[in-house]
């Protein structure tokens, strides 16, 4: 009988050769920037709900991709949420659905990224707007645009 790890190793499709597996690990990670999206560093509060649990949430930085929150313990990635917020300055509030595609290793501290799933026409011009009047900024999570 083969081992878990001699299975991985085989192609089965043309028999038994063996082919090459390759694995990453932590050094050989990416070391690019993802992001698509301008950031504009902002000291705000978020809503989040998942389920019926809600969240407050201390936004780090934000763009039209998604959001990085500060200091909070990270769902698992792949998580889904609502989000509610207010850009200062602006009563709209802007609801979105969003998606958990970044959080710090156990060792490098707190934090989460959420990438953006469905921000309506109006709430996106609005939040353009504001990040193009703040500036951009190189810190913050793997966040990007969503497609589609």
């Amino acid at each position: 009988m083969t081992s878990p790890k001699d299975r991985r190793n085989r192609d089965r499709r043309k028999g038994n050769a063996t082919v090459a597996v390759e694995r990453r690990r932590g050094a050989e990670r990416r070391t690019t920037d993802r992001r698509r999206s301008v950031r504009a560093p902002m000291d705000l509060w978020m809503e989040e709900f998942q389920g019926e649990d809600m969240y407050f949430r201390r936004v780090g930085n934000l763009s039209l991709g998604g959001v990085y929150f500060e200091q909070t313990i990270p769902h698992k990635l792949g998580t889904r949420l609502t989000l509610k917020f207010s850009i200062p300055g602006h009563e709209r509030i802007i609801e979105t659905a969003g998606q958990v595609v970044s959080a710090p290793g156990h060792k490098e501290g707190l934090g989460m990224g959420v990438r953006f799933l469905s921000l309506a026409p109006e709430d996106r011009k609005l939040l353009e707007t504001y990040i193009a009047e703040m500036g951009s900024t190189s810190h913050g999570a793997d966040v990007d645009e969503a497609e589609g």
